[in-house]
């Protein structure tokens, strides 16, 4: 039985509750839950049911509860119920149910876990939108774990998501990458405003092999070329090391599009429709005062020059009509100050900005080898870049190191920690169990063990404490992925799977055994732990994928 599938019976009966009472069946919720006590002696789920229900039917909540109690033992199921406190229900399930979860799991696959929670909604989110001027840094390549993380959750909870980065090939950063490009294939000093790096002489003589002539246009031309070829190497190595890292994009938008389309004009026009527009001293602002923000925004300045937050309008009005509900925003750190602004605008389009927008913003993220923070990239110069972290730890531990964390909180990357081969290394830990479940499976095969068909599954042999254990933390996926995507907390998957279904597993490991030994015939109690072993196999490999972080069969 799941909590699901208890939370139904918990409601079932209080209907029987209250139609035997005659109470107003309209104050039964559509939905109830129940939780795991933090004490184990009080049971294996908890409900507060009777104590949400008792004030709307003017019963007392222990009597209430003494109702639903009697209900409940008599559901299949359920070996005893008990009233704690004001009115808790403290209720046990038979062996028998709690292990049927095994079988669940497994037949589910890599389905367990998933859920419509989120269905019918239409998302967007975007992250890293790094412009094309250098490689990914580590601040980006921490958006690049947990936007793709996620995006991940977002899906497994039924949600439409589109994934979107957003770039720029114009502009100041452009031309100051452009001049660097130049000067880097004369052989001269980078501009004092330029890029330093490896990277700029590797994508110069990238240009100069694509261009061999370039050298003997003008400055102008010559800069240009650079532009143009250069962004285009750039943008392409910034994918190709995305996708290494296993981060690929649903849209690539480029901010010129907007230009190039009159996006601005439109979006300038349904502000102005919207009366939140006016002109002073020959520019356009828009009234963001209004709406909270610290001061009015300018969006066409009077010389005609559009601002960035102008075009900041048009590219949320372009997803809004593209029919995303919400448009979700990773931002870093330096951009707390978007919030207020992002808001008040999304609130000038009239809409609802605390529904229709989210703005996430990740704190800094550091890599430190021997006590100190890395602060040079071989290649980037001034950075540490994405390369240099997946060479020091690898993908697996960096997307795992990187979503593991609240992205509010800053983190230090520690490269010995994370190549450790030792249960400190939390990635490790949790890969150790999909290898061992793996490894079991395999070992059982050699000895001629099989789950055998589900409908001789025995559950109810699945009574050890260790088992029952085991048992509730698979139970809790579900939950935890729900819970990860609604509050935009990937990291609530990582912790879970080490706290709750990696520490378990191994307990249960350590104490009941899987395989026969020596000459020892196999008996059904094997086969049931089998079932349980795989269950935690597919467990550990679907929360890993939700990570994008691999599940080995073998470390």
């Amino acid at each position: 039985m799941t909590p699901a599938e208890l939370a139904d019976v918990v409601l079932s009966a209080a209907h029987a509750v209250f139609s035997e009472r005659g109470l107003d069946r309209s104050a039964l919720p559509e939905t109830t839950a129940v939780e795991r006590p933090r004490n184990p002696d009080h049971g294996d789920y908890a409900s507060t049911l009777a104590l949400q229900l008792s004030k709307k039917v003017g019963v007392p909540p222990r009597e209430l509860a003494a109702g639903l109690a009697e209900q409940l033992g008599r559901a299949p199921g359920i070996k005893s119920v008990e009233i704690a406190g004001p009115g808790f229900l403290n209720i046990r399930l038979d062996a028998a149910a709690a292990g049927q979860l095994a079988r669940v799991i497994v037949a589910a696959g890599a389905g367990y876990g998933g859920s419509d929670r989120l269905a019918g909604e239409k998302i967007n989110l975007e992250f890293v939108s790094a412009n094309p001027t250098g490689p990914v840094h580590i601040g980006g390549v921490r958006w690049a774990a947990v936007g793709d993380a996620l995006s991940r959750l977002l899906r497994a909870t039924g949600a439409d998501v589109g994934t979107e980065y957003y770039f720029n090939d114009a502009g100041s950063q452009i031309d100051r990458f452009a001049r660097s490009l130049l000067a880097a294939a004369k052989g001269e000093p980078a501009p004092e405003d330029g890029y330093g790096g490896a990277y700029i002489a590797e994508i110069a003589e990238a240009v100069r092999g694509i261009r061999p002539d370039v050298l003997e246009l003008s400055d102008d031309a010559a800069q240009e070329t650079f532009r143009v070829e250069g962004v285009a190497l750039m943008f392409a190595e910034i994918k190709s090391s995305l996708a290494a890292f296993g981060v690929e994009f649903d849209t690539y938008f480029n901010e010129k599009d907007l230009h190039d389309r009159g996006e601005l004009d439109l979006a300038l026009n349904r502000l102005r429709e919207q009366g939140h527009l006016y002109e002073s001293e020959g520019a356009t602002w828009l009234r963001t005062t209004d709406f909270g923000d610290d001061k009015d925004r300018v969006l066409r300045k009077s010389n005609g020059e559009w601002t960035y937050f102008a075009a900041d309008c048009a590219y949320y009005l372009d997803k809004r009509e593209r029919g995303f509900e919400r448009v979700v925003i990773m931002l870093g750190a330096d951009h707390h100050g978007y919030i207020g602004r992002m808001k008040a605008m999304a609130a000038c389009f009239g809409d609802d900005p605390e529904r229709n927008l989210e703005i996430l913003i990740g704190q800094l993220v550091n890599l430190v080898r021997d006590g100190a923070p890395v602060r040079m990239s071989k290649r980037a110069g001034t950075v540490v870049t994405l390369e240099d972290l997946v060479d020091a730890i690898g993908v697996d531990a960096s997307r795992y190191a990187l979503a593991r964390y609240s992205s509010d909180s800053p983190i230090d990357i520690d490269v010995e920690l994370w190549t450790r081969a030792t249960r400190d290394n939390p990635v490790y830990y949790v890969q150790y169990v999909a290898a061992r479940t793996a490894g079991v499976a395999r070992n059982a095969a050699e000895v001629g063990l099989t789950r055998g068909a589900a409908d001789d599954f025995q559950p109810e042999l699945l009574s050890h404490d260790k088992e029952n254990e085991l048992l509730k933390a698979l139970a809790e996926f579900p939950a935890v992925v729900a819970t990860a995507a609604e509050l935009r907390e990937p990291h609530r998957v990582a912790r879970y799977l080490e706290e709750s279904v990696a520490a378990s597993y191994h307990r249960f490991y350590d104490n009941c055994r899987v395989l026969p030994q020596g000459d020892e015939e196999v008996t059904d109690l094997h086969r049931a732990r089998l079932w349980l072993n795989d269950a935690t196999r597919t467990v550990i490999a679907n929360g890993l994928r939700l990570l994008g972080v691999s599940a080995p069969e073998r470390m």
